[in-house]
């Protein structure tokens, strides 16, 4: 299993400099966007980041480049006119998309791991705070000490104090 490494926005610049690029090892690269994981086609050495196809960006993330700018559904964010060139590039017949920048542009959570060569990009701001529209925790279950299972909405309208770990 591939050590995870939680990247914020101004980090992805930081792995663009680095040098990492897609399909480390011959492995296939994978993009996990809305809770489903997409197999991509691996961007040329050239490209530093998470650069898509275009076709790759539709499949993904149902996102497609529009002249208003990058669209999916009604949802539509333009792209810096100066900056285009961040985003866009074509090498040969293939249109590539900067997907790891336009996440970074969106303020998403991005995860990288290099060994299995898969991306996690989390939701954006609005959706990571939707519950802060009623302050209600998100509904969760695990298990106590002895194995037995527990829900939060178990115990809604009452006080909890939760205390939380992680090893990482």
């Amino acid at each position: 299993m591939g050590f995870m490494k939680l990247l914020s926005g101004a980090t992805i610049t930081c792995l663009a400099g680095a040098g990492l690029v897609l399909a480390a090892d011959g492995v296939r690269p994978v993009v996990i966007y809305d809770n489903a994981a997409t197999e991509v086609t691996a961007a040329p050495q050239s490209f530093k980041g998470l650069w898509v196809t275009t076709a790759d960006l539709k499949r993904t993330t149902r996102f497609e480049i529009k002249p208003q700018g990058v669209c999916r559904d009604e949802l539509c964010f333009p792209l810096p006119k100066g900056g285009k060139d961040e985003f866009v590039s074509k090498a040969g017949s293939t249109t590539w998309f900067n997907l790891g920048e336009f996440s970074k542009m969106l303020k998403q959570p991005v995860a990288y791991d290099e060994k299995n060569s898969a991306w996690f990009i989390g939701p954006m701001p609005a959706a990571q705070n939707e519950h802060l529209q009623t302050l209600d925790a998100p509904n969760f279950t695990l298990p106590d000490m002895n194995g037995k299972m527990h829900s939060l909405a178990d115990f809604r309208g009452k006080k909890v104090m939760l205390i939380t770990w992680a090893s990482w």
